[in-house]
């Protein structure tokens, strides 16, 4: 490739596991150009984090490279970085090579502030004088927009927004003026628009210096959107690649394809079913919500939700969307009985939930309505087998004897189209998509009429995400359900949803139906929500 900065042939990499050798990277082989962007796109277990983790010499202890090379392409000469001692591989970390991790949380050190943290990266690369140091990081930190960035030197972490938190993991990639860019994942767990803004940051950095990345994603839509290039993997196999336009136009390989009808957005809806009926008398209503969190003496409190109102009719799936800390999940823990609201009501089958005292009648509730939430290994007892998390909910209402809790546990699976002998593994023997099905399933066996699903498949690779939406579209179709879809996936809420608020800082800038919002949104926010979805070369390539 001319220009090419990195060239990548016939990798080979495996991993040491009590079960013997596993051959996670089988023969891959790609390039990355001097000021574009290679997307390495795959699902879970594909491989693409693999070889993003050799091509920076970062396997994990129980990983060797069994074959083939990795070439770092340089102005004067080559560099084979398979088999690179340590210090050399020191050496070049940060200085030609930089890694911007997927998340934040773990890669920055919760006691270190922002300015110590990037400074560390010079100070290993032999910076010395602290004046320069901290002149450096400033400078980085402007180059990133990162505001006032005299002030964020000397926070902490937990002080700065999650997507703050990613640009100053890009300022201490970008902190010696690396020549290529490894980028895992860099946006996954960011809402719409902060993920806008930190790729196009990413873009003007690349244009500016002409620094080559290495995108790893799951997102195909993000791929559309920023690659020059498409590399798709599958068990740790190119399936193919080239140029973006030219894999999204016309894949040639029968995943690419089922990667592309899997993956929503806006104007390309999968199997969307018809609108079920609003205009039936709501299970749902929400009246005048608010709801506050105290912070501390002498300060005023944080007003979460504020005034907000809606209708869920029977049968339908309304969602409520916006960005961090809009309320979303404020709201819908209120509507599964938990928490306090301050002022307003909410009704569900009858039942004025605001009004239930702690204790028996709010535990009574949990019949009528269940919470899914978004990360299924968190909710799982890791201890437990599958069977006995989903008996648990009989157990505590005391539904029945032990062989019925069997029975209705196998039953339960069946309804998420899981294996009867799923009942006997533990969560940790389970694929993310497996685990999600579980917390559904676990749900469900209580027969509840509302089902809220909080951010429910935004952790999810697009394949298995459109799985478990077809299966709660089977399910709703099927029980009758009701759901409260919580998500900051606009594409998503477009493709199952019927109805939706817009949340912005606790308020409801607008709600209807999703045609109506969607297709003719009223708010400056909305507008910019919808602009910000990625796919936009989806839409254009395969609509």
């Amino acid at each position: 490739m001319t220009g090419a900065l990195l060239g990548i042939r016939d990798l080979v990499v495996r991993y040491r596991t009590e079960r013997g050798d596993v051959d996670a990277v089988r023969g891959v082989s790609l390039d990355v150009a001097r000021g574009q962007v290679t997307a390495l796109v795959g699902e879970s277990g594909s491989g693409k984090s693999t070889v993003a983790q050799a091509a920076i010499g970062l396997l994990a202890g129980n990983g060797r490279i069994d074959g083939g090379t990795i070439t770092l392409h340089g102005a004067q000469d080559d560099t084979e970085l398979v088999g690179l001692s340590d210090r050399r591989w020191r050496a070049l970390r940060g200085t030609r090579v930089a890694l911007v991790p997927q998340d934040p949380g773990n890669s920055l050190n919760p006691v270190a502030t922002i300015g110590a943290s990037i400074g560390e990266v010079l100070r290993i690369h032999g910076w010395r004088d602290a004046a320069e140091i901290r002149a450096r990081v400033i400078d980085l930190l402007e180059r990133v927009e990162i505001d006032d960035p005299a002030t964020r030197y000397r926070q902490y972490p937990h002080e700065l927004s999650g997507g703050m938190r990613q640009r100053v993991l890009i300022a201490a990639a970008l902190a010696l003026d690396p020549e290529l860019i490894i980028a895992d994942e860099p946006t996954s767990a960011l809402d719409v628009t902060v993920q806008r803004t930190v790729l196009d940051l990413l873009d003007r950095l690349r244009a500016d210096t002409g620094t080559g990345v290495l995108f790893i994603t799951h997102d195909l839509a993000v791929a559309a959107d920023r690659a020059d290039t498409i590399v798709v993997m599958k068990d740790g196999a190119v399936q193919e690649s080239g140029p973006a336009r030219s894999v999204l136009a016309a894949p040639e390989s029968d995943y690419t394809r089922r990667l592309l009808a899997d993956a929503p957005s806006l104007g390309h809806v999968v199997e969307r079913r018809a609108p079920a009926s609003v205009s039936a008398a709501p299970l749902v209503t929400v009246s005048g919500l608010r709801q506050e969190f105290g912070r501390g003496a002498g300060q005023p409190p944080l007003v979460a939700v504020d005034d907000v109102s809606f209708t869920v009719a029977p049968g339908t799936t309304h969602a409520i969307v916006g960005e961090s800390g809009s309320g979303k999940t404020t709201i819908g823990r209120a509507l599964a009985g938990f928490g306090a609201p301050q002022r307003g009501t909410i009704t569900v089958d009858g039942v004025e939930v605001t009004a239930l005292r702690p204790g028996r009648h709010r535990r009574g509730y949990r019949r009528t309505a269940q919470l899914v939430y978004q990360n299924p290994y968190a909710s799982l007892d890791p201890r437990q087998r599958i069977g006995t998390i989903l008996e648990e909910p009989l157990r505590n209402f005391g539904l029945g004897s032990a062989a019925e809790h069997r029975s209705r546990a196998a039953h339960a699976l069946a309804q998420v189209a899981l294996a009867p002998e799923i009942a006997a593994r533990r969560p940790r023997e389970l694929s993310g998509g497996q685990r999600q099905r579980v917390a559904i399933a676990r749900a469900l066996i209580l027969e509840p009429r509302l089902v809220v699903l909080d951010e429910a498949v935004s952790a999810l690779d697009v394949t298995v995400q459109a799985q478990i939406l077809r299966l709660l579209a089977s399910l709703q179709e099927e029980l009758g359900l009701t759901y409260v879809f919580i998500s900051h996936d606009l594409a998503v809420v477009r493709q199952i949803s019927d109805t939706v608020s817009v949340l912005r800082r606790g308020v409801q800038v607008e709600h209807g139906t999703v045609d109506d919002v969607f297709g003719s949104p009223q708010h400056e926010y909305t507008r910019g929500l919808l602009d910000a979805v990625p796919g936009s070369a989806l839409r254009k390539d395969t609509t």
